[in-house]
């Protein structure tokens, strides 16, 4: 998506970049794992085809995506390759609804999981989402397997359960945007930020 191939979102510990041909070698290596394409319901793509989708994302108008970095490593690498830890993802695939957006969020790195680094990128992504893209309602599609992500949307985000396929082994689960939801998010971000992608190239520190 055009709107965001020049951001960049700071949270505390983490920061959101656009996903750019940089990413695409480290990104191929994680969708080569079974387990994580199982997880995000994805297909097994060549380097080529990976490349491809990286160009479709960014022209795409109803797909918006960042790849998330580890602020730590970041800070003392200066080097975005080493320091992705996932991505995050929002599609606008209703079109009875176009202030409706669904959810994806990927920690791939083993050792970025467990640390905080998904909470806080779904309160700075979806704080981002509710103010730049005018998003007023969330969807998540989670399989049925996987018990952490559902928890953690139906526990600090609040989603509540509005479908359950056995045939697809999914649950989806939607949130409304209200007063509650936004104060929420303000306070889970007090260091959010919105600046341009080209000026953590240009000094390649933060």
């Amino acid at each position: 998506m055009h709107i965001n191939s020049n951001t960049v979102l700071f949270g505390r510990t983490i920061l959101l970049v656009p996903y750019g041909k940089h990413h695409v070698k480290k990104y191929h290596t994680w969708m080569e794992n079974e387990e994580i394409r199982e997880l995000t319901a994805s297909l097994p793509l060549s380097i080529d085809e990976e490349y491809e989708m990286q160009q479709t994302w960014l022209n795409d108008k109803d797909k918006c995506t960042f790849i998330i970095l580890s602020k730590e490593i970041f800070d003392r690498t200066h080097d975005e390759t080493e320091s992705m830890i996932g991505d995050v993802n929002l599609f606008l695939n209703d079109p009875d609804d176009i202030h409706c957006g669904e959810i994806e969020i990927m920690i791939a790195e083993v050792t970025g999981r467990h640390k905080g680094y998904g909470i806080e990128t779904l309160y700075t992504f979806i704080r981002y989402a509710i103010e730049i893209l005018n998003i007023n309602r969330f969807i998540v599609k989670i399989g049925l397997k996987n018990l952490p992500s559902i928890t953690l949307f139906t526990t600090k985000f609040h989603f509540l359960t509005i479908q359950k396929s056995e045939v697809f082994q999914e649950i989806t689960m939607e949130r409304h945007v209200d007063n509650e939801f936004i104060d929420l998010l303000h306070t889970k971000t007090p260091n959010y930020k919105i600046d341009f992608y080209n000026n953590i190239i240009t000094n390649k520190k933060v």
